[in-house]
C-alpha cells in the first residue's frame, strides 16, 4: 500500500497545481475579455453621446427657426439618444437585470418623444405654416451625417447585450427619421405646402411607437429570463 500511496501523493502535486493554473487562466481570460468588451462599449457610448447631444441643441435651434415639425421631431430623437447613451453608460457594468430594466426606460423615453412629436403636430394643425425646406434640408444632411457616423460606431456592438442592442436600435432609427425630413423638405420645396413636413412627421412618430414597443418587448423577455 506505501508505493500506492506514495504514487497518489506525487499525483496530486504534480497535476494539482496544472489543474488550478489552468482553471485561474480560463477564469481571467474570461473576465478580462468581458472587461476589455465593457471599455469598448463604454468609449463608443461616450463618443456618440456627444455627439448626439450636439446635434439636438444645433437641431432644436434649426427647427425652431425653420418651423419644421419634422425637423423638430428629429432633435427629440437626438436628445433621447443622448439620454439613452447616458443610461447605457451605466449599465455597462450591470447584470442582465438592470440592464434589461434600464432599457425599459429607454423604452420609456422613445414613447415620450413620439407623444411630444404628436403635440407638435397638433399644433401645426391649429396653427399652419410653411417651413423653410433650405434648413429642413441642410440639418437634416448634417444629422445623417452626424448618425451615420454613430451607426458606424455601434455596429460591432449591436449583437452583445440588450442593452447594446437597445442602443443599436435607437441609432438605426435615427437613420430613418433623418431621410424622412429630407423627403419632408423635398416635397415641401415641390407642393409649398406644409403638410408633406406633418405627414412625415406623423411617420416619424409611428416609427417610434414601433421602436418603443421592440425595445420594450427585448427588455422584458430579458427581465424574465434573469429573474
Amino acid at each position: 500500500m506505501e508505493p500506492l500511496r506514495l504514487f497518489a501523493a506525487v499525483g496530486r502535486q504534480t497535476f494539482r497545481p496544472k489543474l488550478l493554473g489552468l482553471l485561474m487562466s480560463s477564469s481571467c481570460k474570461i473576465v478580462c475579455g468581458l472587461d476589455a468588451r465593457q471599455s469598448r462599449q463604454r468609449s463608443t457610448l461616450r463618443t456618440v453621446l456627444g455627439i448626439n447631444a450636439t446635434m439636438f441643441l444645433v437641431v432644436v435651434i434649426a427647427a425652431l427657426a425653420g418651423r419644421s415639425t419634422a425637423l423638430m421631431a428629429d432633435s427629440l430623437d437626438n436628445l433621447g439618444d443622448a439620454l439613452t447613451y447616458g443610461l447605457s453608460l451605466y449599465a455597462v457594468s450591470q447584470g442582465r437585470a438592470v440592464k434589461a430594466k434600464v432599457a425599459l426606460f429607454k423604452g420609456g423615453l422613445i414613447t415620450l418623444a413620439a407623444l411630444l412629436v404628436a403635440a407638435q403636430i397638433v399644433y401645426r394643425l391649429a396653427v399652419p405654416s410653411v417651413p423653410s425646406y433650405e434648413i429642413m434640408s441642410a440639418f437634416g444632411i448634417l444629422s445623417l451625417i452626424a448618425n451615420v457616423i454613430c451607426l458606424l460606431l455601434l455596429w460591432r456592438h449591436r449583437n452583445e447585450d440588450v442593452n447594446m442592442s437597445s442602443v443599436w436600435e435607437c441609432s438605426r432609427n435615427d437613420i430613418a427619421s433623418n431621410l424622412s425630413v429630407l423627403l419632408a423638405a423635398g416635397l415641401v420645396w415641390v407642393v409649398g405646402s406644409g403638410w408633406p413636413d406633418i405627414i412625415v412627421a406623423s411617420c416619424l412618430v409611428i416609427l417610434l411607437v414601433r421602436s418603443a414597443i421592440r425595445v420594450n418587448t427585448s427588455a422584458l423577455s430579458e427581465l424574465r429570463a434573469s429573474s
